[in-house]
């Protein structure tokens, strides 16, 4: 008799199984993804304390929350069916390593999906496209690889895509265009190639950041209206700065440092009617175009033209500039005396202007005496430095002239502006 108790208490084991799953109050096919997603993971690196370390499927994961078992990890809503249906995936930081291929994503109305600072390899899955409720997607800071999928295009209610520090690559597919409820679009720390696609269409869109990628081309001709911040250093961009920038009226932050644009810096960026910090610096300008309105109804608080090969006297109506309080000329040829408007902004506290609290004139051809407004300055009044010019007397006793040299009189001398 003993030899048959144990098929006795496997077949009471399949009864108890299959009640749980007939009233299952989580939709059945929403709990076999949930499994698939742990099962497709290393074990290993699902530690003790983890949230998928609670998912005890021998339970209802919707009727389990907040229990000692499904802890955390997920969340549940109740659709008009009367069903459970999970809503959010939101993994928590710990390591977590594994494939996101290893379920088909058929989450009619998952709503987020955040897996960012965990561990996962492999390619984005085509089947993410079945995600079609989504509105939040973060894969950041993990160790996805291969080309973008094209079905990511479909996702008409994605309002938040976060893709940033992968190891992607090839180009941004043009489906993206496609992404109407998208506001916000990060994709750094990539190696993405290709041209940046025209996402004109996308009118809600206000943040992209596609820094430290491997973009070549031209900046698109036209952008979304929308946009209030736009970051695409460190690329391989090419060609002038595109005059639409001057019709993004929301536009605040703009940072197209470390690339290879040339070209004007266009006259229209210093009476925009809202950018306030804008970095061209590592790049090869040369011409810088003088407003007619010199710049007094400039919205500008940063400016960063660092690393280029921008030549002339130094733009006096800067100096007028009311917002501005950093400006970086560094490490360019700008040569004749330093402009007195300068030097009054830096060491003169005026009503209704801000005063230069950041001022980088180093590694020019700047010549002349120090204007005496600066002489006065204190060490940690204002950062300031002039190394590297031709300048009369910049002594080390000067915090401004400490840490390099003036360049020799022969190389001032054999400098032709």
């Amino acid at each position: 008799m003993s030899k048959h108790r144990p098929i006795l208490n496997l077949s009471l084991a399949f009864i108890l199984l299959e009640v749980v799953v007939v009233h299952s109050r989580t939709y059945l096919g929403d709990i076999r993804v949930l499994k698939d997603l742990k099962n497709g993971l290393d074990p290993s690196s699902i530690s003790p304390a983890s949230c998928l370390s609670s998912w005890d499927f021998s339970l209802d994961p919707c009727d389990h929350i907040f229990s000692d078992k499904f802890t955390c990890g997920f969340r549940c809503d109740r659709v008009a069916s009367g069903s459970f249906r999970v809503t959010e995936i939101t993994l928590d930081p710990v390591g977590y390593s594994g494939s996101l291929s290893s379920t088909t994503w058929n989450l009619r109305f998952l709503q987020t999906l955040d897996i960012s600072d965990n561990s996962f390899f492999g390619s984005v899955p085509e089947s993410l496209a079945n995600l079609t409720r989504l509105r939040r997607l973060s894969l950041s800071k993990n160790s996805l690889s291969g080309e973008l999928p094209f079905s990511l295009g479909s996702l008409s209610h994605l309002e938040e895509l976060y893709l940033d520090n992968n190891n992607l690559n090839g180009s941004l597919p043009s489906s993206f265009s496609s992404l109407v409820s998208l506001k916000r679009l990060e994709i750094q720390q990539n190696n993405i190639s290709g041209e940046f696609p025209n996402l004109h269409s996308l009118k809600r869109l206000y943040f992209v950041d596609a820094s430290d990628n491997q973009f070549s081309g031209q900046l698109p001709s036209t952008s979304p209206m929308s946009l209030v911040e736009l970051s695409m250093r460190n690329n391989n961009l090419k060609g002038n700065i595109p005059h639409n920038l001057g019709d993004l009226e929301y536009l605040q932050v703009l940072d197209l440092s470390h690339n290879q644009l040339s070209g004007p810096v266009l006259s229209l960026i210093f009476n925009h009617r809202s950018l306030q910090q804008l970095t061209l610096s590592h790049n090869n300008f040369r011409v810088l175009q003088v407003p007619r309105t010199k710049g007094f109804t400039s919205k500008l608080i940063a400016l960063d033209l660092s690393h280029n090969n921008l030549g002339g006297l130094l733009p006096a109506f800067l100096g007028s500039m009311p917002k501005l309080s950093a400006l970086n000329l560094e490490q360019n040829k700008f040569t004749g005396m330093i402009p007195t408007q300068y030097a009054l902004k830096a060491a003169v506290q005026k009503a209704h202007t801000s005063s230069f609290e950041r001022l980088l004139l180093a590694g020019n051809y700047l010549f002349g005496p120090i204007p005496g407004p600066l002489m006065s300055l204190k060490p940690g009044s204002v950062d300031l430095s002039l190394v590297d010019n031709c300048l009369y007397r910049c002594p080390d006793n000067l915090f401004f002239c400490q840490g390099g040299d003036q360049k020799s009189l022969v190389d001032c001398k054999s400098f032709r502006p």
